[in-house]
């Protein structure tokens, strides 16, 4: 594991992209305390599927509709009186 100082860091990015192909994590530090840790790009874990959920995910027939007194509180409807 490589430690830099985010200014550090900046004059030796190309060096630390390099130490991060080689397999190596760079933790980025500003006054000293860890902020950010820059890690090799191994891209999606599986390709997505679309479409792989169908038929386990419905929507209530209600969802757009709101409770009277939320609506009202969003200025969707006019109060009640």
């Amino acid at each position: 594991m490589v430690v830099r100082n985010i200014s550090e860091a900046k004059a030796e990015l190309s060096a630390l992209i390099e130490e991060v192909r080689k397999g190596h994590e760079v933790i980025l530090a500003k006054a000293g305390t860890p902020v950010a840790k820059i890690v090799a790009y191994r891209g999606p874990s599986r390709p997505r599927q679309p479409g792989s959920m169908a038929g386990e995910i419905w929507i209530a027939p209600d969802f757009d509709s709101l409770p009277d007194d939320m609506a009202e509180s969003f200025g969707m409807r006019e109060p009640h009186r």
